[in-house]
């Protein structure tokens, strides 16, 4: 059985205090790694280092948003995967809509990303999801498989082994609409057979694909309940731990089943 991964995407939000505080309460409700249930949290980069000396030796694990290709020197702004390591991030988030259609991230950059961070030892979360009128023009699939062959062109199975997926629709990110059960588990199915034909069946059966799109404590277990969703990136429910941890629970239920 593959194992849940329930990750709080907190985007552009908290601050120094408010972070530990969150970090804290997480903290304390898994004071230890759990064979069912893998928790992560990934702050602004300013807060990194706060965050993982803040969730030191409990169960909840750090990582970043974003991470740039190159290994360091003139990329003013810029994060390499070397620092994301040396600060205790575990994962990075790669491929996010926000990137892609507020930064602009094309799947070129996006693949130099995933293969930046899986040669420097960081896991990825590789973000996958279409537009509403991609799914209004019955394209959801076509825009699945351009994203994903884009984003792993090039990358072997041997490289993609700790690889993460999240489908996250376009539309349902931040809007307060969640896919349905049927809608996530649709795309998810889809995903699990791009990866089997790319790779092969074993693979597909063992990757994690998480669903991301307004993901709440009301609606969390009845998604991760679907056959091929394996867990959840959650936004802005992963702000307070009122919210997050119910979501958390849900994941925790479904893996002692």
């Amino acid at each position: 059985m593959r194992r849940f991964l329930v990750a709080g995407n907190w985007k552009m939000n908290t601050n120094r205090a408010s972070g530990q505080d969150l970090a804290a309460a997480l903290a304390e409700n898994a004071p230890a790694a759990e064979d069912g249930v893998e928790i992560l949290v990934c702050p602004p980069h300013p807060y990194l280092t706060t965050i993982a000396d803040k969730v030191s030796g409990s169960g909840v694990q750090v990582g970043a948003q974003d991470v740039y290709f190159e290994a360091g020197g003139a990329f003013t702004g810029e994060v390499a995967v070397d620092m994301l390591k040396d600060v205790g991030c575990e994962y990075v988030i790669i491929g996010h809509s926000e990137r892609r259609h507020v930064i602009g991230e094309t799947d070129e950059i996006i693949n130099r990303k995933v293969k930046a961070a899986i040669a420097g030892g960081v896991k990825v979360i590789l973000c996958v999801g279409e537009l509403l009128s991609d799914r209004e023009g019955g394209n959801t699939e076509s825009v699945l498989d351009a994203q994903m062959s884009g984003g792993l062109a090039d990358i072997s199975e041997q490289d993609a082994k700790e690889l993460v997926i999240a489908y996250e629709p376009v539309w349902a990110i931040g809007t307060g609409v969640t896919a349905s059960p049927e809608q996530a588990e649709s795309a998810h199915e889809h995903l699990r057979k791009w990866v089997a034909n790319r790779y092969n069946s074993t693979f597909s059966d063992q990757i994690r694909i998480l669903y991301g799109g307004s993901v709440k404590a009301d609606n969390a277990e009845t998604l991760m309940g679907q056959a091929n969703v394996d867990g959840a990136l959650v936004g802005g429910a992963s702000l307070k731990p009122e919210l997050f941890v119910p979501i958390i629970d849900a994941a925790r239920k479904l893996a002692s089943a």
